[in-house]
């Protein structure tokens, strides 16, 4: 767990929380874009749409949740809801890909 800053006003704690909220956003498009290379290494729309990948994405932050103090079933939903757009963002490049 990173450092949190002891702040000393309700107005510092929403600065900080403005900021780390733009950090997640960078973040998940960060890992967006990288969801559209990995379309163009996949054969298949089910290669794409791997569920023993997805099952192990959501164990890893599951613990991971549980290991930060978080709650493992709002972090599941948060990256379920993720995961299922970007599959659908990848399905798409991947049918892209294959129209070339």
């Amino acid at each position: 767990m990173s450092d949190i800053k002891q702040c000393t006003t309700l107005e510092e704690v929403r600065t900080e929380i403005d900021s780390i909220d733009t950090k997640l956003i960078d973040l998940i498009a960060d890992r967006s874009h990288l969801i559209r290379q990995a379309a163009g290494f996949k054969k298949s729309v089910d290669e794409v749409k791997s569920q023993e990948r997805i099952d192990f994405i959501l164990g890893r932050v599951r613990h991971a949740a549980i290991q930060a103090g978080v709650s493992p079933n709002m972090i599941s939903e948060l990256f379920t809801i993720m995961i299922d757009e970007m599959v659908e963002t990848e399905i798409s490049e991947f049918r892209n890909k294959q129209a070339f």
